[in-house]
């Protein structure tokens, strides 16, 4: 069964395409449609483009960015990226698969979120009972709330000072263009301090490894090489994987 993200997705998707290709002089987001005529032979031609289209267009392009600077998406993909370096397996796993990783992990951590936003503007919005501007204002806030929450205070402080603009008397109180710059500063922070812990312990491993081979006299032996074996049993023996995944879901604040 689909997330209720990726539902969400489809229906807002689907119900837009279907109300231009049947031609419907209602417009789902309440917008007129663009006609324009060419003579041809003396004939008249009327060419009409919904607004839908373009609407639906543009939301795909500022997806991405609220993907990338909205979500948990930032934190969870440094670390991997970090977590691979670590590894030093090079391009293993590759980048298509860790950012499969970090999308599907978001979309977990995402999940409780989408499924307010859906209750409370998406659902809404789709049976006419709310405007599009006021189901976008739902939406925004919740997200902003999930933003605030896993802000650093300081961080927000900071781009609260530089804006000239505080004390706010709650989260819905701060705008937009203070929660985005500290919510994403923020998450790399973290991210970077989350890194370094998982890096200390194969940092040992290849001060161990050198080591040795000082020690035996093998100087011209890539220490790299004879670690990375190493690293990968701790890694597997430790379960390394549904331990950071897991322990990296955790650190996001929920609700």
């Amino acid at each position: 069964m689909l997330s209720m993200t990726c539902r969400l997705f489809l229906i807002l998707v689907s119900s837009l395409i279907a109300s231009s290709a049947m031609g419907q002089d209602s417009s789902l987001l309440g917008l007129p449609a663009l006609t324009s005529s060419i003579a041809e032979n003396g004939e008249s031609t009327t060419y009409s483009l919904s607004l839908q289209i373009l609407v639906l267009m543009t939301v795909l392009t500022v997806v991405p960015s609220i993907v990338l600077g909205m979500t948990a998406f930032t934190r969870i993909i440094i670390v991997l990226s970090i977590l691979r370096q670590a590894l030093g397996t090079q391009q293993t796993p590759p980048n298509q698969v860790l950012i499969a990783i970090a999308l599907f992990i978001t979309f977990y951590v995402m999940n409780p979120i989408f499924e307010v936003i859906y209750d409370t503007a998406v659902n809404p919005y789709l049976e006419g009972i709310l405007t599009p501007q006021v189901a976008l204002t739902k939406a925004t806030s919740i997200l902003k709330e999930f933003m605030v929450a896993n802000t650093r205070i300081d961080t927000m402080n900071m781009f609260a000072e530089m804006a000239g603009e505080g004390p706010f008397e709650d989260t819905q109180a701060i705008p937009l263009s203070i929660v985005l710059p500290s919510f994403i500063t923020s998450e790399l922070k973290t991210a970077f301090e989350i890194g370094f812990l998982i890096f200390l312990p194969f940092l040992v491993i290849d001060i161990v490894i050198a080591s040795i081979l000082m020690s035996l006299g093998m100087m011209m032996l890539s220490p790299m090489l004879i670690s990375l074996p190493f690293k990968l049993l701790l890694f597997v023996l430790v379960d390394g994987w549904a331990m950071t995944i897991g322990s990296l879901s955790s650190t996001f604040v929920v609700g």
